[in-house]
């Protein structure tokens, strides 16, 4: 594979905005280059430094458009893709109205694979290179989402969806089949290509306390997988746990008991969340993501991002599709900035860009290989058209700096901002 040099505008993270100062945490290049070899970031630098350096090297020129590690997205429901944009309802009755409906339907192998397919692409339309997703009961939606990403050279996470009861006939599986369906999708997928695996309990209301423990004893079995779920998303899912669980010291302790808490566990939502709870995730390491299109799509409340990056807590962000309104991260980083207005703790656009990018990937454990705009990282980037549309181009048109320029594209971008997106060092031909 011979070196690929893009030039543009690029912009590179060397540590967290929310930790210290945006602007001593970032670096922009007016006219910037990255260099690529070998699926691989080899060098960030001045475009023509890298040009003088390797003059071998294919060059592609973006202009003014803005090189970007690509999203990451650390929260989503691949099954649920064909029922996004839905009419609203609160979580539970969204649940039984649309999304168990609609994971029964994949059942069937073929539309199973068309859902993965169109996800995928959707995805990387949108500019985003890696998702963790929920999958179904079904063996075959874990083993047809890999290999749908497979196909297209993407580093995903995913995890069959375990379920064994306050689910529908089809839907339900049992403590033994969640433990023997793990356990053999992880020695099929986990770290083989690039294929991450996430052990999966929807949430507590969906397991019964056997199941739990089950998938529990499988995590500490297998230390290196992820461990996905959700937390405190709606309070009437809160009170809904507190009546299943009524020994349980709150939400978080439903799984904490089992054995479910620990440094490589992900928990989406977080929204309502006691003190004790923020104190074990921050003790333990534990990443919460922020799922903002959702969480106001379906009323569940304003994530405090301020609050919680302030103790520490690793944070991601995601779509959470399909209860999120949107398949683009812009949109979801939008999002993310008018909930921070509504709590009186606005995001800077560097901000929001760590967090779809850096924050998603740490959150995941893939801090510098993924959403990572430096050398060593796998090259899986995305390259923004700041001024894709008339409405964004007449305001970046005033714009005195990147912020400016950048700010307008996050508040009201959509897919026709994307211009071009790689993987693992190829560029991806979109259809």
């Amino acid at each position: 594979m011979s070196d690929v040099i893009l030039l543009g505008q690029t912009l590179s993270f060397a540590g967290d905005p929310f930790a210290a100062p945006w602007s001593e945490v970032t670096r922009h290049r007016e006219r910037g280059g990255v260099l690529i070899r070998d699926g691989r970031i080899a060098a960030v630098d001045e475009g023509d430094i890298l040009r003088q350096a390797n003059p071998g090297a294919e060059l592609r020129d973006y202009g003014r458009a803005l090189i970007s590690a690509g999203f990451v997205d650390a929260h989503m429901h691949y099954p649920q893709s064909s029922i996004i944009g839905s009419w609203g309802k609160r979580l539970i009755d969204w649940l039984n109205g649309y999304t168990f409906p609609e994971e029964m339907r994949l059942a069937d192998p073929d539309y199973a694979a068309e859902t993965a397919g169109r996800t995928l692409d959707l995805a990387l339309a949108h500019g985003t290179t890696s998702l963790c997703s929920f999958c179904t009961i079904h063996p075959h939606s874990v083993d047809l989402f890999f290999e749908a990403a497979r196909q297209r050279g993407m580093r995903v996470v995913a995890g069959k969806t375990c379920m064994d009861r306050n689910a529908p006939d089809g839907l339900r599986d049992t403590v033994q089949c969640a433990q023997d369906d793990t356990a053999a999708l992880i020695a099929r997928w986990h770290r083989k290509g690039r294929a991450l695996y996430a052990i999966t309990p929807r949430f507590s209301p969906t397991s019964t306390p056997d199941q739990l423990e089950a998938l529990g004893a499988l995590w500490a079995a297998n230390p290196d997988c992820l461990m996905q779920t959700h937390l405190a998303e709606q309070t009437d899912e809160v009170a809904w746990v507190r009546a299943l669980f009524p020994d349980a010291r709150d939400y978080l302790d439903t799984y904490e008991r089992f054995g479910l808490l620990g440094e490589r566990g992900l928990y989406g939502h977080a929204i309502h969340l006691e003190p004790r709870e923020i104190d074990r995730l921050a003790e333990t390491g534990a990443a919460v993501v922020h799922c903002p299109t959702s969480n106001t799509f379906i009323g569940s409340g304003l994530f405090d991002m301020a609050g919680l990056k302030g103790r520490g807590l690793s944070v991601g962000l995601a779509t959470d599709t399909g209860g999120g309104s949107s398949f683009s991260m812009l949109r979801t980083m939008a999002a993310a900035y008018e909930i921070g207005q509504l709590r009186g703790t606005p995001m800077h656009a560097a901000q929001l860009m760590w967090l779809a990018t850096e924050g998603s990937a740490r959150a995941l454990h893939l801090g510098g290989t993924i959403g990572h705009l430096g050398p060593g990282a796998e090259a899986d980037l995305v390259v923004l058209d700041l001024a894709s549309t008339p409405a964004i181009a007449q305001r970046t048109d005033r714009a005195t700096d990147l912020w400016e320029a950048l700010f307008p594209t996050i508040m009201m971008g959509d897919d026709r901002a994307v211009r071009d997106v790689w993987i693992a060092g190829k560029r991806v031909e979109m259809t």
